[in-house]
């Protein structure tokens, strides 16, 4: 991973276009796999464990018979938003387009789990948004890890290349992370499990009438 790849070109706005509706509504989707549709958006540095508790919810959702999906930060960088660096504007364009995509998932009835490190909460808020005008439930999940345990952990080395001053720009290092002041759902992984991680979240999820 590189905080230095060139920005992206901006792309002009697309015009003469119109949303063409389907005959299957949101309800028929919901109906047919006895589940609705929603967001959840886990955000926490590096190394906090975002996409450890996102591969142990959907392994405990499908096991549950609910379908579910994974949209994590480093397998989207290798094809939808591989264009796309690490620099302030590209990292807002990288959650821009996740928002967008999980917007479709959750419209389609899957329970969508984004893993994003995602620091900044002007960009959370847009992507709640987008749910929110679609009529979509989003729920945004705080894994909350001391700096100190994620730089334990450190399983890229990505820390120690910060530390050394070869990784620009890294979040908790010299770029901000910005904390969720109201998640639905907070997750301590410095003293709670992975299974008991997902568990809460599977909760979570019931709480807010989505299973």
């Amino acid at each position: 991973m590189s905080e230095t790849d060139k920005p992206t070109k901006t792309v002009g706005k697309a015009t003469n276009i119109a949303w063409h509706e389907g005959e299957i509504t949101r309800e028929d989707r919901a109906k047919a796999l006895g589940h609705s549709g929603c967001t959840l958006w886990l955000t926490g540095l590096s190394g906090s464990g975002k996409s450890t508790i996102g591969v142990a919810l959907e392994k405990a959702l499908i096991r549950r018979g609910i379908l579910a999906y994974r949209l994590d930060g480093d397998n989207v960088r290798h094809g939808l938003n591989a264009n796309l660096g690490f620099s302030p504007e590209d990292r807002e364009e990288n959650i821009r387009r996740v928002g967008e995509v999980a917007k479709l998932f959750a419209d389609a009835g899957v329970v969508t789990i984004s893993s994003f490190i995602s620091p900044y909460q002007r960009d959370r808020d847009k992507v709640r948004v987008i749910h929110e005008e679609a009529g979509l439930p989003f729920l945004e999940v705080f894994i909350d890890t001391p700096i100190e345990v994620c730089e334990q952990r450190d399983p890229k080395g990505l820390y120690k290349k910060a530390r050394a001053g070869e990784i620009k720009g890294f979040t908790g290092i010299d770029d901000p992370y910005e904390t969720p002041q109201r998640p639905e759902a907070h997750i301590k992984t410095d003293t709670q499990s992975i299974e008991e991680s997902a568990d809460q979240l599977v909760e979570a999820l019931r709480a807010h009438g989505i299973l």
